[in-house]
């Protein structure tokens, strides 16, 4: 090798910081154990040490020498003498990814789903003491001008979704907000001020699993609310559908109540899950 070659390929070294022979090994050795671990699924839940070669198209050898890495580090396990299945350290970054996601994150899938399937507004919704707030608002083709919006502040004892988690709340919460002083805030002449009928309406909620309320915050909007549970079965939050009133005739808030219990259920399983 003369001076001159030396000195180019010492410079084309120095110039990707080392040996870039070992940097591209590197790299195809993880490209191959995700290739691996990718070959799982529902239908291949063990795979053989030929089957990864066949696959990879490499040598058995060299297959072989990828599934004790992957063995090592916990990602599959030895089932002998079938071959492999998934490892403990991928249940555990599952739970990990599980555990990252919030109500929001679950939530907003199905909440789009519901506002393309019943063209209204879909609302989540969180109680926090005496108030309501807006976490999240999912618009159909035709969005509706509301008073609330993400992060809006919204009171307990007017609305659909209101009413929901009020309606789950602790007795006691439940008693102050009937029993504050200066009394239950009216908002429009539909709004429920009287204790006792909101107690008997409260009641109803809890028995149908739904919340159905027109004009009782906006005049001119009517509501269809359900709660989600979290994985120990607790109210949590509540979906709802916000819509103009004269958009939704009377035979068609069956319908509608049933889109909404459904998703609420949706995001309740996805929540226990989250949570398992």
């Amino acid at each position: 090798m003369t001076g001159r070659k030396a000195r180019v390929e010492q410079k084309s070294e120095e110039a990707t910081g080392g040996s870039t022979t070992s940097y591209r090994e590197r790299n195809s050795t993880a490209d191959r154990a995700l290739d691996i671990l990718l070959l799982f699924d529902d239908n291949r839940l063990v795979i053989s040490g030929q089957e990864v070669a066949t696959r990879l198209g490499v040598a058995r050898s060299t297959a072989y020498r990828y599934l004790q890495s992957l063995v090592g580090s916990g990602f599959i396990e030895e089932q002998q003498p079938t071959g492999y299945r998934l490892g403990p350290r991928v249940f555990e970054l599952a739970r990990l990814a599980r555990k990252g996601l919030g109500l929001s994150e679950v939530a907003r899938p199905v909440m789009r789903e519901l506002a393309a399937e019943a063209s209204e507004t879909v609302l989540l919704t969180r109680r926090s003491g005496t108030v309501v707030v807006c976490l999240e608002r999912e618009e159909a083709d035709q969005p509706v001008r509301l008073s609330y919006e993400r992060g809006h502040v919204l009171p307990v004892n007017a609305g659909a979704a209101a009413l929901v988690l009020l309606a789950w709340a602790p007795d006691e919460e439940v008693e102050r907000v009937l029993t504050q002083n200066g009394g239950l805030p009216r908002f429009t002449g539909a709004t429920v001020t009287d204790p006792a009928t909101l107690r008997r309406r409260l009641q109803t909620i809890r028995s149908e699993n739904i919340a159905i309320s027109s004009g009782e915050l906006d005049e001119d909007v009517m509501g269809i609310a359900a709660p989600i549970r979290d994985a120990r079965g607790e109210v949590t939050a509540a979906v709802s559908i916000a819509a103009l009133s004269y958009r939704v005739p009377h035979e068609r808030v069956p319908a509608l109540a049933t889109a909404v219990r459904e998703a609420a259920g949706r995001i309740s399983e996805q929540l226990a899950v989250l949570d398992a």
